[in-house]
């Protein structure tokens, strides 16, 4: 059998295939890869041809790996009905394999929403080339807002990006596709937004002013002096919270985010914080939501503090990480106390301590 990398005109660009050919039979296999023709008039530009170049290098690579399938005859021509499933169908049931870590399955829920905004009429694998996923991207570059109408920040477009991307990357894994047409666009960056903390000070002051709720009031500090986020201290259980000599009071729980099992000492005003002990199987702290409601008083709270800062439940934790290294904790400990997976993520509580030294250093000024 002969595998022959070939081109077709398609519109304005080059659409790139495979020709499958044995004893008068041929079979097609479209790569969905593209190149930009050569303009009638004037040349390419260096940036087009290099692109080119890469293309057809992917090309040849995705050939030569067809002709050795052939060769070690383990090829089959790609199954056509996986193809004509639905992609929308795939990327829901997707979504649906997440649902034992509550935080990353409201992240894909969110994306595959913005699909079906995106394109309702829904789309099968082989129709899915560069321009459509060009055309999402755009979509959430221009047109998607949030539930409250809000345009979509930057960082939640690179979030919903990343998890069509990968989706394309598991279809290869279960032998649908052949190469991920996200490979062909421009991803969105990622930004590092201003990650608002409280100081010591200010949270000592926050401590002693009045909240008018006292459940708020011991889980906001309780989540500055352990670091947790709101969805894990509201399901928190007495049967988590353990002591021993050798820890002394520590939480043994599962992290909603990411779903993994987390062993954490906490101090003893931490563990004053959550009151009197009760059974096994009930919250510790019982019939709470964090809803507009109690946004309002936490601004009060912290405006009785006399604390003008934009402060949210999750600066709690911005706190906690902030403070632990302001005080010289190493990050790797904190990164390991926050149940953070990858170092990265830690240290962008470093940048902030950088800033804030570089801050101080510039506040002493005799008039030189």
């Amino acid at each position: 059998m002969k595998v022959t990398l070939r081109q077709r005109k398609k519109g304005n660009t080059i659409s790139l295939y495979l020709d499958y050919y044995e004893k008068g039979k041929r079979e097609y296999e479209y790569l969905g890869l593209y190149l930009v023709p050569k303009p009638k008039i004037g040349t390419l530009t260096k940036f087009q041809k290099e692109e080119n170049k890469k293309i057809l290098e992917l090309a040849e690579k995705i050939r030569a790996k067809r002709l050795l399938e052939v060769q070690n005859n383990i090829y089959g021509f790609r199954d056509k009905e996986k193809l004509r499933a639905d992609f929308m169908d795939y990327f829901e049931a997707l979504c649906e394999k997440k649902l034992a870590s509550l935080g990353n399955y409201g992240n894909w829920k969110s994306t595959y929403g913005h699909l079906i905004a995106y394109w309702p009429k829904g789309i099968t694998f082989e129709k899915i080339n560069k321009e459509w996923v060009q055309g999402f991207r755009d979509y959430l570059d221009q047109e998607a807002v949030t539930k409250t109408g809000q345009k979509l920040s930057l960082n939640t477009k690179y979030s919903y990006f990343n998890k069509l991307r990968a989706a394309f990357k598991q279809a290869i894994k279960d032998g649908i596709i052949t190469f991920n047409p996200m490979d062909q666009v421009e991803p969105f960056p990622q930004d590092e937004p201003k990650r608002e903390f409280l100081t010591l000070e200010e949270l000592k002051t926050l401590s002693q002013a009045h909240c008018k709720n006292d459940s708020l009031r011991r889980m906001f500090l309780f989540s500055c002096l352990t670091g947790l986020r709101w969805s894990d201290i509201s399901k928190l259980q007495w049967s988590e919270v353990e002591y021993s000599e050798k820890l002394g009071n520590f939480l043994r729980f599962r992290q909603a985010k990411t779903n993994g099992v987390e062993t954490q000492p906490i101090s003893e005003e931490a563990r004053k914080l959550l009151g009197e002990r009760g059974k096994e199987d009930e919250r510790v702290f019982p019939n709470f939501k964090y809803g507009n409601w109690n946004k309002t008083l936490l601004k009060d709270w912290l405006w009785e503090a006399g604390i003008k800062k934009k402060i949210t439940f999750h600066c709690a934790r911005h706190t906690y990480a902030t403070l632990q290294l302001t005080l010289g904790t190493d990050i790797y400990t904190v990164s390991k106390l926050l149940g953070h997976r990858n170092l990265q993520t830690t240290e962008i509580y470093a940048k902030v301590i950088n800033e804030k030294k570089v801050e101080a250093a510039n506040k002493i000024n005799i008039g030189l």
